[in-house]
């Protein structure tokens, strides 16, 4: 068997674990940014809709995605299980297991809008539904042969496919559930529910921080030219500026350098230069990814005004700046990189407003299926779950208690003894 087909299959399936371990940084983010009596819930419904999104994508998500196409999704290839089928130049189980991984991160994303008072069985539901007619119909307009990738839509590892999608789900969620007790004051004015560990909430970044390296440049499929070497100096560039960008502009404008501002915007300079890390130059990466950081600083600001409550900042982190990122490679796309990787150069670079047109329509259509589909199937759970929130005194003794019967702190939480004084 040929040398360079074993090591681009061994390449992209390295690359694949290091997106499902992603799924760590994750369950530290959210655990970390939240309250202390939802850690473990966090922690625990991370694990299991992985596994949902995982069977789900195995019956029919990637059939879904690259079936054959009508050009609005695909049909063909349920179950999947041939062994002997080749795509992109890799066996075709390793590919399938590359893309789930994708699968599972979008829906991560989306459960943002969830988070801290969302029923269990609400995650349950909507994973199925998820992973089964949003993520798949996106993807397979972008990934999948469909008409965006006709239209030479470029998003090369998913600001789009992924961000976007799972942040327009997270925004449809949030806006049906509701604020958390006590976010808001009645005069409009929002209260800090800070999460309960910035320690756990930096380690959670620095770990997606590595498993992007997977994301991005396991999407170059494979060693032979070390591609992937350039899409990983542009990954680092763009996490680095984003980073710097959002704390200094919360530096100067809060008079403090917040701390979790400054994650945020390296988390959002990943997400940014992810549609764009094959199509453009280094120094377009810093840009990209600075951009980035400062945005999601004021995206925060403008949400949390706006009475939106977003305990994790999906919408700002992975929705806002995958809006950004998807349309950088308008601007930012070199000659050399667009025709090595599908699409035309950006304006900057001569190409004129074509690119960005393409891009722009991509976000607008991506962006409405995934929000009007996702708010949809939760307004039908709603009515026939009998609602999708726990009650106010679920809420307030916390889902760890209230959902699983167990805290994830034990030894720090209060028990029913010391609490009653029995």
């Amino acid at each position: 068997m040929d040398t360079i087909f074993l090591m681009n299959n061994l390449w992209v399936m390295v690359c694949a674990v290091l997106v499902l371990l992603m799924q760590g940084g994750f369950i530290l983010l959210e655990a970390g940014s939240t309250r202390m009596k939802n850690a473990g819930h966090i922690a625990g419904k991370t694990i299991f809709t992985v596994g949902i999104a995982s069977i789900v994508f195995w019956a029919v998500g990637y059939g879904f995605i690259y079936g054959e196409s009508n050009g609005f999704i695909g049909f063909s290839d349920f179950f999947f299980g041939d062994f002997t089928t080749m795509f992109d130049g890799l066996a075709g189980s390793v590919d399938f297991f590359f893309q789930l991984v994708f699968a599972a991160i979008a829906l991560t994303i989306a459960f943002g809008g969830f988070a801290e008072r969302a029923k269990l069985s609400a995650y349950l539901i909507f994973a199925v539904l998820f992973s089964a007619f949003v993520y798949p119909v996106v993807a397979h307009w972008i990934w999948g042969g469909g008409w965006l990738g006709g239209l030479g839509k470029q998003d090369f590892a998913g600001s789009t496919v992924v961000h976007l999608t799972g942040a327009m789900a997270a925004l449809a969620a949030t806006l049906i559930l509701k604020p958390r007790l006590g976010k808001y004051n009645k005069d409009g004015s929002a209260n800090d529910l800070a999460g309960h560990n910035q320690v756990y909430t930096a380690l959670g970044v620095l770990v997606l921080w590595v498993g992007w390296f997977g994301f991005n440049a396991g999407s170059t499929f494979g060693v032979a030219d070390a591609f992937f070497g350039y899409v990983a100096l542009n990954t680092q560039l763009a996490a680095a500026a984003g980073a710097i960008g959002a704390l200094l502009v919360a530096w100067a404008i809060l008079g403090k350098a917040d701390v979790p501002t400054m994650l945020n915007g390296a988390l959002a300079g990943l997400v940014a230069i992810t549609a764009s890390c094959a199509f453009v130059a280094p120094w377009a990466a810093v840009i990209i990814g600075l951009i980035g950081g400062l945005i999601v600083f004021f995206s925060m600001k403008f949400f949390d005004k706006a009475k939106i409550d977003d305990p994790i900042f999906a919408l700002s982190v992975h929705g806002v700046a995958g809006v950004w990122g998807t349309l950088s490679t308008g601007f930012f796309a070199t000659p050399e990189l667009a025709a090595m990787n599908g699409g035309l150069p950006g304006l900057f670079y001569g190409g004129g407003i074509t690119q960005l047109g393409v891009q722009s329509i991509g976000v607008v259509a991506s962006g409405i299926y995934a929000f009007v589909v996702s708010f949809i199937i939760l307004l039908g759970m709603k009515a026939v779950m009998n609602g999708i929130r726990v009650t106010e005194e679920e809420e307030v003794i916390g889902l760890d208690l209230s959902e699983h019967g167990s805290y994830g702190y034990p030894e720090s939480m209060p028990t029913h003894k010391e609490k009653t004084g029995a």
